[in-house]
């Protein structure tokens, strides 16, 4: 049978990437933190390996991987939260970009120096804010557009792209590396703007707060994408996708905050009576303006695309929310 490793399985992309390896009958092993959250997993726990195991703790990734020998590694472990990337800069980037060599390297010896067959397909997932702050003459943002990071984590995240080239290009390591655009759904954490305000009208709705969502910037334009799509997305991708090869991942339909925020209100049966307020401290220093992804390269390769629409998108998560508040 199949042997999957998921670095990170607790975090939301995983739990939905373990549903769906787990529906094709293979079998699925997780890497976690002590003192991480399970509750996403809560449902399949009993189904998946658990592995303890540290980006930065060297030793335990190597057991991981000596342990098990996955076939296919799903690095999607990360300080992913741009705000505490600010405040915690050197966790964010070394937990981020050492924490992939460290995943990278725990791979290496094992093939090099235990069993030299060993010949895993290795994901490492970046992320479209490697591109960062682009011109709108630079839209569709492809594969070649310059490398902008606007932030500590967009760093982390360079730098672990770039490692998983190299182990590839000098050391034969079948990377396969991934920039994802937005993608969201049931189980998402607050830390997104649509999260964010799904979580303010469910309140809003239970009457547990005033009907005002508070809001930063509404005007930055993002490619929906729905997680589902994404991991459907990541599983072809081990196994159609070319070793060495950078993709752009996201989803078809382009609004800015505002719109998807408009759109979420009118799916309460309270909009008549809601209203928005800009809130100065959810107003990003440095903001991503525009992310419109040409995923063609990856459609053309493995034959990908995307399904799941932005409406049923973003009533899921709201429906998330309304039974998680």
């Amino acid at each position: 049978m199949v042997k999957n490793l998921i670095t990170g399985i607790g975090g939301f992309v995983a739990s939905h990437l373990a549903d769906h390896l787990l529906e094709k009958g293979e079998e699925v092993y997780g890497t976690y933190r002590w003192t991480e959250d399970l509750s996403r997993i809560k449902h399949i726990k009993n189904k998946i390996k658990m592995i303890p195991a540290d980006l930065l703790d060297f030793v335990s990734l190597f057991r991981a991987i000596a342990d098990n020998k996955p076939d296919y590694i799903f690095h999607l472990a990360a300080q992913s939260y741009v705000p505490d990337s600010f405040t915690n800069p050197i966790v964010t980037i070394e937990t981020n970009t050492i924490g992939t060599v460290n995943l990278l390297e725990a791979i290496r010896l094992y093939r090099d120096y235990i069993d030299k067959n060993y010949d895993p397909v290795v994901h490492v997932c970046s992320s479209s804010e490697y591109y960062g702050k682009v011109n709108e003459n630079e839209i569709p943002i492809t594969e070649k557009n310059d490398v902008r990071p606007g932030n500590q984590y967009a760093i982390g995240k360079v730098g672990a792209d770039a490692a998983a080239y190299f182990y590839f290009n000098y050391y034969g390591i079948k990377t396969i590396r991934t920039r994802m655009f937005t993608h969201t759904g049931d189980r998402r954490s607050m830390m997104s703007a649509e999260c964010n305000f799904a979580r303010q009208i469910a309140l809003i709705e239970k009457g547990l707060q005033e009907p005002v969502v508070k809001h930063g910037n509404l005007n930055s334009v993002r490619t929906w994408a729905n997680v589902k799509d994404a991991v459907r997305a990541y599983y072809l991708l081990v196994r159609k996708g070319k070793p060495g090869e950078v993709y752009n991942i996201g989803g078809k339909v382009n609004k800015t905050i505002g719109e998807m925020l408009d759109y979420m209100i009118t799916l309460s049966p309270m909009k008549d009576k809601i209203r928005k307020e800009l809130d100065p401290s959810l107003v990003r220093k440095v903001d991503v303006n525009l992310q419109i992804v040409d995923y063609s390269k990856f459609q053309r390769d493995t034959g990908w695309e995307p399904v799941i629409s932005f409406e049923e998108t973003i009533k899921e998560v709201l429906d998330f929310w309304r039974t998680n508040v």
